[in-house]
């Protein structure tokens, strides 16, 4: 496994980052992300980059020998949804519809329910 890779690793566990949103952010297929995380796959340039700007870092941050990570309890609450780094347009357009979709859980729950009550009658 890289330098890079086990930096990654050590930020991803310490930040709480699931590798699910790093797939998401990155566009990186999460098969393959699980591979790269893991060191069965070597990284390419352009997965590296993906990776680094993805967490809001230079690809240099995860190639230092010791990085240093903020604490989690130090970002303030309205950001904690960001803490991979400052959000792209595109971070906030799916945190905005995330935060839609919570909003809204009930009717999508309830009319999940109706309609499944209208398929069985």
């Amino acid at each position: 496994m890289t330098k890079f890779i086990s930096n990654v690793n050590k930020y991803l566990s310490e930040m709480k980052i699931k590798q699910t949103y790093l797939s998401m952010i990155t566009g990186i297929d999460k098969n393959k992300m699980s591979r790269l995380l893991t060191g069965s796959q070597e990284e390419s340039g352009t997965d590296i980059e993906k990776i680094a700007h993805g967490l809001g870092k230079s690809i240099e941050f995860f190639l230092d020998d010791s990085i240093i990570i903020p604490q989690v309890g130090s970002f303030s609450m309205n950001k904690i949804a960001f803490y991979a780094g400052e959000p792209s347009y595109k971070q906030e357009q799916v945190a905005n519809q995330l935060m839609e979709l919570m909003e809204n859980i009930d009717e999508v729950m309830s009319a999940k329910s109706r309609f499944e009550n209208m398929a069985r009658g």
